[in-house]
Parts: C-alpha cells; sequence; structure tokens
C-alpha cells in the first residue's frame, strides 16, 4: 500500500497568521483609542455650551435686574450670606447669578468648573416657593465631579463614564435642595480622583487660582480652585487620602472630612468599589470654619437620615461646638517619615505656642508605627488587589500626563515589582517597602487577615491617645501648594493626611500662616528623613512659594467631629487675634 506523504509545514502560514492577528488588535485598539477620542471631544463640546448657557443667563439677569451690588455680596461670609438671604435684603436671585459670574471669571483664569448645572434656574424657583427657609436657603453650592446630579454625567475624568447621565441626584445633593442650597456648578478632579494633582485629559489642568505654577491640589482640586479664587461660598469634595485636605491646604481654605459614615455615599462616583481597608468620606469646603459647621448643621438632618439609613441619625452637637473648656490637645510637627517642609513645621510649633497661650494643655505626641500604617494598611489596603480594578476603568482611555508614573508603576506585574523593591531596598528602603505594598494580598484568607491588621492599627492608636488623656491632635497639613507637575511622582508621600483616613478620624484644615522669605532659605537645607527620591521631589516641588498659605490639620477620635470643628475654630480664633496684633 503506498503511503501518503504528510504535507510539509510551510512557516510562512504562521508568519502570516501572526502578522495578520497583529494588524486586527492593532486596528481594534486604532478604533477604540477614536472612539475614546471622539467621546472626549463631544464632552469638551458639552462643557463649552453648558458655559455658554451659564454666561447667557447671567447677562439675562443682569438686563432684567439692573445693578446688583456683586461686590458686596461676595465680601460676606456664608454665615453673613445666609442672614440675609433669611431676612430678605438679598435675594436668591441675586446671591446665584452674582456667584454664576464670579465662577466663570474664575475659571477663565484657572479652568476649574466642568459643567454647569442649568437645573439651578428650576431649582431657583422652588426654593422660592418652599413653605420653609431651609438652612441653606438661596446659597448657592458647588460640587465635585463625582456627586450625581441628574441628568448629567459623574465622569471623575474617565471617558468610560463619559455620557452616561445619571438617573437620580445624590442623596448629599437631595439634602442640600431640601435645605433650601443651589447647586450650580460641577468642579474638576484628576483622572479617576487618584492623584493630589487636579488634571484630565477630558478637562485639562487646573491652576491655583494664588499661584498659577501651582496645583491647587486633589482630588477635591477643582472645588479647592474655584472657592479659593472666590467664586463660591460653599463646595462639597470627597477624601479618601486627603483630597479635602490637601485643596484647602493648598488654597488657603478650611476643610473638613468627618467620620466615614457621618454622611452619605449614595450617588458619589469612584473608579474602584468594595475597597473596605480606609473609609472614603464626603465633606464641605469654605473660607471659615463656622461656614463649615453651619454647612454640617444643615447636612445632619432628618432628611439625610431618611435617604440613607446606613448614616446613624445624630443631629449636630451645639453644646459641643459652641463649648470653650480648655482642651488637652497632642501635637507632633513630624510624623517620622514623611518630614514636612520647613515653614509647615514652624506653623505647627506656632500654633501650639498660641494655643498654651489661650490657656489650652498641649502634649507632644509620636504617632506610632507610621511607615507600617503606611505601607501595610494604606497602601496594601486600597491596592488589595495589586491594582487591578483600577486599571480597569483606564482600559482604552488616555492616560493623564499627570498620572503616567503611578500608572507606569501600577501595571508591572506582581512579581516585577517584587523584584524591583528587593534591588531597591538597600538604597532606598522607603520607595522599596511601598512598592512592594502594590503588590496588594494574593487571597480571600489575607483580605481578612488585612483587615484585622486595620482594627488593631486603630485600637493601638486609640490607646497611646487615651493614655495621654488627649482630647484633639494638632498636626502638619500637606503644604505649602507644590508646583505642577511633581506629585504623580511622588507615590508614598502623604502619610500627614493619609493616616487619618486608615483611622476614620475626623480632620480639618486651617490655614495659619504664610511662606517667608526664611522659609524658603531653610527649604535649601532640606532632606527630609530619607533623603530619596521623594524628600528631593518635594524640595523642588515646594521652591518659590513666598506668601503661599500655610495650614495645620485638627483631628479628633472617631464620631467626635463636632469637637474636630470645635477645635478648628479654636485654632483659627488664636491665629486671628496674633494677626491683629500686627
Amino acid at each position: 500500500m503506498k503511503r501518503v506523504p504528510e504535507p510539509e509545514f510551510d512557516p510562512r502560514l504562521l508568519v502570516g497568521f501572526l502578522c495578520g492577528s497583529a494588524t486586527v488588535v492593532l486596528a481594534l485598539k486604532w478604533v477604540r483609542r477614536r472612539r475614546t477620542v471622539k467621546k472626549v471631544q463631544e464632552a469638551q463640546g458639552r462643557r463649552e455650551e453648558s458655559l455658554r448657557q451659564m454666561d447667557d443667563a447671567v447677562l439675562r439677569f443682569q438686563r432684567q435686574q439692573g445693578e446688583v451690588n456683586m461686590n458686596e455680596i461676595l465680601s460676606l461670609s456664608l454665615k453673613d450670606l445666609t442672614a440675609r438671604l433669611q431676612d430678605g435684603s438679598i435675594s436668591p436671585e441675586s446671591a446665584l447669578y452674582t456667584y454664576m459670574w464670579k465662577a466663570l471669571e474664575v475659571h477663565r483664569q484657572v479652568n476649574c468648573l466642568t459643567k454647569y448645572l442649568p437645573e439651578c434656574e428650576e431649582q431657583l424657583q422652588e426654593v422660592k416657593r418652599q413653605k420653609e427657609k431651609g438652612l441653606l436657603y438661596g446659597v448657592p453650592v458647588s460640587i465635585k465631579e463625582d456627586y450625581a446630579y441628574k441628568g448629567h454625567d459623574s465622569n471623575i475624568g474617565l471617558a468610560c463614564y463619559l455620557g452616561i447621565p445619571k438617573p437620580h441626584d445624590s442623596v448629599m445633593v437631595q439634602v442640600l435642595k431640601k435645605q433650601g442650597a443651589i447647586p450650580f456648578v460641577k468642579t474638576n478632579i484628576p483622572q479617576s480622583m487618584t492623584s493630589f494633582e487636579c488634571s484630565n485629559p477630558i478637562y485639562g489642568q487646573t491652576l491655583n487660582p494664588l499661584n498659577h505654577e501651582k496645583t491647587p491640589g486633589g482630588s477635591s482640586g477643582g472645588e479647592g480652585a474655584l472657592i479659593g479664587g472666590g467664586g463660591s461660598v460653599l463646595g462639597l469634595g470627597s477624601d479618601i487620602g486627603g483630597s479635602l485636605r490637601v485643596p484647602a491646604s493648598f488654597c488657603g481654605l478650611c476643610s473638613f472630612k468627618p467620620t466615614g459614615a457621618r454622611l452619605s455615599l449614595k450617588g458619589s462616583a469612584s473608579p474602584v468599589y468594595g475597597m473596605l481597608a480606609v473609609p472614603p468620606s464626603l465633606g464641605p469646603l469654605a473660607k471659615d470654619v463656622d461656614s463649615l459647621a453651619l454647612c454640617m448643621r444643615a447636612l445632619l438632618c432628618e432628611e439625610l437620615f431618611r435617604l440613607d439609613h446606613n448614616v446613624p441619625p445624630v443631629s449636630f452637637n451645639e453644646e459641643v461646638y459652641s463649648s470653650s473648656v480648655p482642651l488637652r490637645i497632642g501635637y507632633y510637627d513630624t510624623d517620622g517619615y514623611n518630614m514636612p517642609v520647613p515653614c509647615m513645621r514652624r506653623a505647627v510649633q506656632e500654633t501650639k505656642t498660641l494655643l498654651e497661650k489661650a490657656g489650652h494643655t498641649l502634649i507632644e505626641f509620636t504617632p506610632p508605627r507610621i511607615e507600617y500604617m503606611s505601607t501595610e494598611i494604606f497602601t496594601r489596603g486600597v491596592f488589595a488587589d495589586g491594582g487591578s480594578s483600577l486599571l480597569d476603568a483606564f482600559e482604552g482611555d488616555i492616560i493623564d500626563s499627570n498620572l503616567k508614573p503611578q500608572i507606569s508603576v501600577y501595571k508591572l506585574s506582581r512579581w516585577t515589582k517584587k523584584i524591583l523593591s528587593f534591588i531597591l531596598r538597600p538604597l532606598f528602603p522607603r520607595i522599596s517597602k511601598e512598592l512592594d505594598a502594590l503588590c496588594g494580598v494574593g487571597s480571600a484568607k489575607e483580605v481578612w487577615a488585612q483587615h484585622v491588621a486595620v482594627e488593631m492599627y486603630r485600637e493601638e492608636f486609640a490607646d497611646k491617645w487615651k493614655s495621654l488623656k488627649l482630647d484633639v491632635l494638632l498636626c502638619p497639613a500637606m503644604g505649602p501648594a507644590l508646583t505642577i507637575g511633581f506629585l504623580g511622582k511622588m507615590i508614598g508621600g502623604s502619610t500627614n493626611t493619609h493616616l487619618f483616613n486608615v483611622l476614620n478620624f475626623p480632620a480639618g484644615i486651617v490655614p495659619v500662616t504664610t511662606v517667608t522669605k526664611a522659609d524658603e532659605e531653610q527649604l535649601k537645607h532640606y532632606k527630609g528623613h530619607y533623603n530619596d527620591r521623594w524628600d528631593m521631589l518635594l524640595k523642588k516641588a515646594a521652591t518659590e512659594g513666598v506668601g503661599l498659605p500655610v495650614a495645620v490639620q485638627c483631628v479628633a477620635l472617631t464620631w467626635q467631629d463636632e469637637l474636630c470643628l470645635r477645635f478648628m475654630k479654636e485654632v483659627e480664633h488664636v491665629t486671628h487675634m496674633n494677626k491683629m496684633k500686627f
């Protein structure tokens, strides 16, 4: 029987198959990229159209109403503005259109708005029809891009969320409206809200209103820039690592991060869901502490408790906020891991002295195991999945230039991170440990163990606090405002803010001084605790900051939100009285 020869393998077929497959993959990537670019361009067009609507609305009001003393309205604190709105000496129309006009002016300078909410004109009429005036009656309020507002998307700078209008307002927007407030604009954020810069490929870079070479911070950077420039009297942001506190510090404002569940998260967008190790928080930004307290007083109402059963039904405690009993205050000017620059340490020490003169007791406090907290609790907890969920949100998207250094690290394989961590350990131990923590955890069992570690650290910190019988804590913020382009390269340099998200402690920011020429001279000799790349980047980013605001951070134990605000008010008062002497 004649044997049939087997067909010879032609390598050209394999080459052709591989080339064809590669061509298909590249073509699909190109098509997806084009779709993303088109979605971004359409979103940019929608923003420009909405801002034109906003400008037209202001012009229409000015033609109809004639002269309105806009400068007088803009000069009022939230407390005074609400009083004037309540007694009718300022109309809600005058307040709304004045702040619309000012917000547009600030936006043209610093690029802080993502969209105008034209429904605010309907809300204005609804407010005027309310039988009972809410605590925020007629107050124009700006909201961060991640807050759901019916009929608008909450894209957080990611193309995958573009063009998906929300069917309902977030709970906090509903509560604002119930209290008579008028949300009128949404504000810019860093792409995915995972950076202290404020830039994304859709809406671009937001600038600091006090110095356009500096960033306003993030992720509530658009809020910081708008309020810092005078374009809003009150704004709502969010915070999972300092995102309320850093913009306030950089822009010379006050902000308050409440205990995590004190305000409702329902309707707040996020690139990653299900992460429990570090609780997020929503809160206000404004120019003074009384404004923050008024906002919290308004938000902690029956409407909030009705809309979200996860929020404890506890109203604002006026007695605690109004108390004048002397406090036992712990303090530190460095946590031993990320050394603040000279002006920040000076701010803490000067505030400590002023508080002592005012009759309070100050006790030095050393926060326990900050390196462990930063790497094993915060970073490993936030990136428990090795960053894969976050990277999924970026699939096919344009990555913002400020975020590329971080995303490049997140994309490394687990073993590549481990190897690089091992190589870097002798020379750069801090960077090495943060890199290893980015590997996350490997199993459900390890996730549970990590959650146990979080609870144990919280207990350890609270036990040390209570052993000193402290009421509150004074410590550094992050600041002053840093030069644009640096923060994306400093992945693990934010323990001063990260700590209180891990602990779930209420924390707030109060500006107390400004950068001096002497601070700038001392900065030339700054080496930090490690004298590594991150320390040197911080040194470069903080230069040329003379005149910029410097803030301190005020902290209380979990659920003692009103005590934290009361302490912030005390810091604000002693600082103000000291300035009056000169």
